[in-house]
């Protein structure tokens, strides 16, 4: 998935980035199915929050995500910190009013899906839009960023896969539930160039949209969003025209030449191998010296802005090269 403001936290799979049309086309199948059927009416406030387990998952959650985001909220009774999480989440479910759904599971009893989403410690909050899973956070975080991921979010469903939410009754809501959701976000001074980018993005345009990313960031060189973008649309602009076979024997055969383990790297992040793609460059970063260890730091810290500064891999692996380095 390609979404439009990356300063969220936690990876977009680019692997997603070229599916991110079929992905579109998918929700609005589903959603157009579901109106056939006579379903998508208005839900009252009490079904924004909803128990998931493993039978139901596919169902209450990926299902429901080709009509609106759903947030998965990962649990324990155990959790002292899920207990402070949890309830912030299920408030905020209610004030937003239908623009994302609150999935909980209880980790203690749906192993397979915390093993799935790879989740090393709770709380964790994923997200799913359009059938593509992303992390949002990961512990406890404060009201103020987790209202900012939410936005965010919603901002992808919407202009990527076009997903408005859901109605909710508003007589079931109460006389309180007409003035709840969060307040429309104006339009900022960089909408259409960013949009641009978009556009370019969804027609494998890479130097478009990366000249589109740039000319936001020469007015406004700190916008997360263009610089998030710029990275995204460089990596793939660099993978486009590689030979996947080639490259990889090529890192196979040499381990000591940094360009091919740079540029098995950008093939691991396009293919969603995180992990992956920074131990090789921090592992490159070891063996050498000089120029071509800067060379394979540099990769490596634009990679780091790919997936953006907070995600936990990120993190490790800034971790793991300081200590190389250093």
């Amino acid at each position: 998935m390609q979404p439009r403001n990356m300063s969220m936290s936690g990876v977009v799979d680019l692997a997603a980035v070229k599916a991110a049309g079929e992905a579109k086309v998918k929700a609005e199948q589903a959603r157009a199915e579901t109106a056939r059927q006579g379903g998508g009416g208005a839900v009252p406030p009490s079904a924004l929050v909803i128990d998931v387990d493993e039978a139901g998952f596919e169902r209450d959650v990926l299902q429901r995500s080709a009509e609106v985001p759903v947030v998965i909220d990962f649990w324990a009774e155990w959790c002292e910190p899920c207990k402070q999480l949890g309830p912030l989440l299920e408030r905020l479910a209610q004030e937003y009013n239908g623009r994302f759904l609150l999935a909980k599971v209880d980790v203690d009893a749906n192993q397979m899906l915390m093993q799935q989403f790879g989740i090393q410690g709770i709380p964790a909050v994923f997200a799913v839009v359009a059938g593509q899973a992303l992390p949002l956070v990961q512990g406890a975080a404060p009201e103020a960023q987790i209202r900012q991921t939410l936005d965010q979010l919603i901002q992808v469903g919407e202009e990527r896969f076009g997903l408005t939410g859901i109605a909710v009754d508003a007589a079931a809501a109460g006389p309180e539930g007409a003035e709840q959701g969060p307040a429309e976000v104006p339009a900022g001074p960089y909408d259409a160039l960013l949009e641009a980018a978009v556009r370019a993005l969804d027609a494998n345009d890479f130097a478009g949209a990366v000249q589109a990313y740039k000319n936001v960031l020469s007015d406004d060189p700190a916008n997360t969003e263009a610089k998030l973008g710029l990275a995204q649309a460089e990596l793939l602009s660099r993978v486009r025209d590689m030979d996947p076979q080639q490259v990889r024997n090529d890192a196979a055969e040499k381990p000591g030449d940094v360009a091919a383990q740079i540029a098995a790297a950008d093939l691991d992040l396009v293919g969603g191998h995180v992990e992956d793609a920074f131990g090789r460059l921090v592992e490159t970063v070891r063996r050498n010296f000089g120029d071509d260890r800067d060379a394979a730091r540099l990769r490596l810290l634009e990679l780091f802005e790919v997936i953006g500064p907070e995600d936990p891999r990120v993190v490790a692996a800034r971790t793991a090269l300081a200590r190389v380095l250093f």
